[in-house]
């Protein structure tokens, strides 16, 4: 544990000494890893797949503001479905506009759930999100982690091959296709099941880890994993989704394993030490609670430079 502490000063005072340049290489691997997702699921328009594009882009986020790669994995998820129908792009530029319009208003500082959410059900372990989100983020992360779920069943309709037809003279006809379309999309059960079990965590383990006893986040973790189970699973139940529940169990318990290192690095604390003290005022009687955090002082390593030259005097 002892080895632990100190690889955790470490980091810090790495990050903390280093901070502006790892923001760049962060922002710039995010980018890139977004836009590199994009294509592999889409990649209809040929000049968004081309490497020299898409590390441009990347460099660009690096240094912009965060929010920016945002906005340029929506263009380029537009792109490619204007390469597949204009149609097609059409409403999902009517989606993202309705999804921007909230995310700006909520939560403009949740670029990371807004991107990560759809990379993690890439990788089959969505379920990280509404954990972290409920131990580091605020009730209004519902709102970015949403938008994220939303893009990535965006993302997976089309690259099922599911577009919108050239509109015709039939008005009729085409207005069916977008109906079609759009139901496709936000009516999808699964994804409202994903939503509703992953705002239901995040409310719970935002107000467990909020308390003040004991282990709060050990237990926000503990009882988050057992909301997203239970509410995964009976919305499973009575939307019929078929969602596999050994996948549900497992990436849960995955997730779970993967909050008690952020717990590590974002709140060791040593309850054993805990302090409890009471004071007043005029107007008031104040009972605290301090918890310590638990630190260790990493060793001050010097190197002693030995002169051949005056040992050989002596």
């Amino acid at each position: 544990m002892t080895s632990l502490l100190e690889l955790k000063q470490y980091i810090k005072r790495f990050y903390i000494k280093n901070e502006t340049y790892i923001t760049y290489v962060w922002k710039f691997v995010l980018a890139l890893v977004t836009i590199a997702m994009i294509n592999s699921k889409l990649g209809f328009m040929q000049a968004l797949n081309n490497f020299a594009i898409v590390l441009m882009a990347s460099l660009l986020c690096a240094i912009l503001p965060a929010n920016f790669i945002v906005l340029l994995a929506a263009v380029f998820i537009l792109g490619h479905l204007y390469a597949a129908a204009l149609e097609s792009a059409l409403i999902a530029a009517i989606i993202f506009l309705l999804m921007f319009l909230l995310y700006f208003r909520f939560s403009p500082k949740d670029t990371l759930a807004v991107l990560l959410t759809p990379i993690f059900f890439a990788l089959h372990i969505p379920y990280v999100m509404p954990l972290a989100m409920g131990l580091l983020g605020l009730p209004t992360s519902v709102v970015s982690v949403s938008f994220g779920i939303v893009i990535s069943y965006l993302i997976n309709f089309f690259a099922a091959g599911n577009t919108v037809g050239k509109i015709g003279t039939d008005v009729e006809e085409t207005s069916n296709q977008f109906s079609q379309v759009l139901s496709g999309i936000l009516g999808d059960k699964t994804m409202l099941v994903m939503i509703i079990a992953f705002s239901v965590t995040i409310v719970v383990v935002y107000i467990i880890r909020r308390t003040s006893i004991d282990y709060s986040w050990r237990i926000a973790i503990a009882a988050g994993a057992v909301s997203l189970i239970v509410c995964t699973l009976v919305g499973d139940m009575v939307m019929d989704t078929q969602i596999s529940f050994f996948g549900v169990i497992l990436g849960t318990i995955v997730s779970a394993a993967l909050m008690l290192v952020v717990e590590f690095f974002a709140f060791n604390v040593d309850y054993n030490r805990t302090e409890k003290v009471q004071f007043e005022d005029d107007e008031y009687y104040y009972y605290v609670k301090a918890v310590p955090k638990v630190t260790v002082s990493t060793p001050d390593r010097r190197v002693k430079r030995i002169n051949k030259a005056s040992n050989r005097n002596r």
